[in-house]
C-alpha cells in the first residue's frame, strides 16, 4: 500500500502450494524456530524477499516476516538504528553508513536501464542521447526520430539505489533538469512510464516487462545475460545489511536467500545469484 511518503509496507502473508523437495530441505533449517524478521530498504529486493517470506511463513506459521520499500538510504539508516534486523541495499553501503558497524551481503546481480512507453516508436538510444535527455538538452522525441511529443522525464528520489547506480554509470552525474519527475520506487516508476507515452524513466532489469520498454543502450539490450556476461554496463549488486554478523532467526533467513531455492527466487524475480562463498 503505497502512503504519502513513498515508504511501502507489506506483511507478507502465507501463500498455498506444495514446496519442491529442494525447497522443503532448504526450509527444513527454520524448523522449531521463532519470531520476527523486519526487512526494509531497496524496492528491487522486494520480490525476492517477498517469495522467500511466503515460503518460510507458509511451512512455520511461529515466524512472522514484515518486508518494507523506501531506498537503499532508507534501509541503511534503519538497521544502523537496529530498526530493522536486515536493510537493503541496491548499491554499496557509503562510508557513512558502513561505521554504524553494518555488514554487506551481495546476493544478486541487476541491470539498471532506461524504459519508454511500449507506444514509443523508439527502439534504440545511445549514452549520450539518454544523458542530453535528462540533462535538458533534447526535448522533444523528434529530435530523435520519434513522435512530436515532448519528453516527460521520470527519476527515484535521493535516496534510491537504482538512481544512484543510474546516474553514475550511465549519466555520470550530470545535473538532472529540474522538471524531472520524482517517483518513490521501481513499481512506481513502471506504472508511470506505462501510462504516458512520451515518458522516460529507469528501472531495474528485473521489474521490465510487457508494459514498458526497454530500448537498446549502444546496441545492446539490457537483458540478464548481457549484464552477466559485462557486455551492458549499468548493472549493480543487490546487498542485505546487516548490524554485526548476522545472528540467529536472522542467519538462517539470510543463508536460505543464498540456498538453492533462494537462488531460484532471484532468477524467477529477473536478477542473477551471487554465491556467498
Amino acid at each position: 500500500m503505497w502512503c504519502k511518503s513513498g515508504f511501502i509496507r507489506l506483511l507478507i502473508c502465507s501463500a498455498c502450494f506444495l514446496p519442491s523437495l529442494t525447497q522443503a530441505t532448504d526450509l527444513n533449517k527454520f524448523d522449531g524456530l521463532s519470531g520476527t524478521i523486519n526487512i526494509s530498504g531497496g524496492t528491487a529486493h522486494i520480490p525476492v524477499m517477498k517469495q522467500a517470506a511466503k515460503s518460510i511463513m507458509k511451512t512455520n506459521g511461529d515466524i512472522r516476516i514484515t518486508i518494507a520499500g523506501g531506498g537503499s538510504g532508507v534501509g541503511a539508516q534503519q538497521v544502523a538504528k537496529g530498526l530493522v534486523d536486515i536493510g537493503n541495499t541496491g548499491r554499496p553501503l557509503k562510508p557513512s553508513e558502513a561505521k554504524h558497524g553494518l555488514v554487506s551481503l551481495p546476493f544478486a546481480i541487476d541491470g539498471v536501464a532506461a524504459i519508454i512507453n511500449p507506444a514509443n516508436p523508439i527502439e534504440a538510444l545511445t549514452s549520450q542521447q539518454v544523458i542530453d535527455i535528462y540533462s535538458g538538452k533534447i526535448t522533444n522525441w523528434n529530435q530523435l526520430g520519434g513522435d512530436n511529443r515532448t519528453i516527460n522525464i521520470f527519476t527515484r528520489d535521493e535516496a534510491s539505489g537504482t538512481r544512484a547506480v543510474f546516474a553514475k554509470k550511465l549519466l555520470n552525474n550530470v545535473a538532472l533538469a529540474g522538471y524531472a519527475n520524482v517517483v518513490p520506487s521501481n513499481g512506481a516508476m513502471k506504472t508511470a512510464i506505462a501510462r504516458d507515452p512520451a515518458a522516460i524513466g529507469y528501472s531495474s532489469v528485473g521489474y521490465i516487462d510487457q508494459t514498458v520498454k526497454a530500448p537498446m543502450l549502444d546496441n545492446v539490450h539490457p537483458s540478464n545475460e548481457a549484464c552477466a556476461s559485462g557486455q551492458y554496463p549499468v548493472v549493480r549488486k543487490l546487498y542485505m545489511n546487516t548490524k554485526g554478523d548476522p545472528q540467529g532467526l536472522t542467519r538462517v533467513f539470510v543463508d536460505y536467500i543464498f540456498s538453492p531455492q533462494g537462488a531460484e527466487y532471484i532468477r524467477s524475480s529477473g536478477y542473477i545469484p551471487v554465491s556467498n562463498q
